[in-house]
């Protein structure tokens, strides 16, 4: 059992910036993948980046590549998601997630956090 908490999302302005973080508990944390999704109202949950616990892997949707970075905290087992240059078209639930091993698609992932709100205003 892996719990994942969520923290960070808000409000903000077209080109502004937010940093998400997630934190685990449960299980050990340092050699979890961890991935983080969105979810927009009326559409399907998309991918948005992963990372592995050492970082030799990283991946990011084409949408954020640029914009978004992905990255650790091994000793504190916290992943965060900085978010740059937002756009209207980013507003979601954000939801972080860990799986064994890297992955692209959601069900690939074993824990869930609860998802935070971000809101990009134009």
């Amino acid at each position: 059992q892996v719990q994942l908490v969520e923290s960070g999302g808000g409000l903000v302005q077209a080109g502004g910036s937010l940093r998400l973080s997630c934190a685990a508990s449960g299980r050990t944390f340092s050699r979890y993948v961890m991935g983080w999704f969105r979810q927009a109202p009326g559409k399907e949950r998309e991918f948005v980046a992963t990372r592995n616990w050492s970082g030799s892997r990283t991946y990011y949707a084409d949408s954020v590549k640029g914009r978004f970075t992905i990255s650790r905290d091994n000793a504190k087992n916290t992943v965060y998601l900085q978010m740059n240059s937002l756009k209207p078209e980013d507003t979601a639930v954000y939801y972080c997630a860990a799986s064994s091993n890297i992955g692209l698609i959601d069900r690939e992932y074993d824990y869930w956090g609860q998802g935070t709100q971000v809101t990009v205003s134009s």
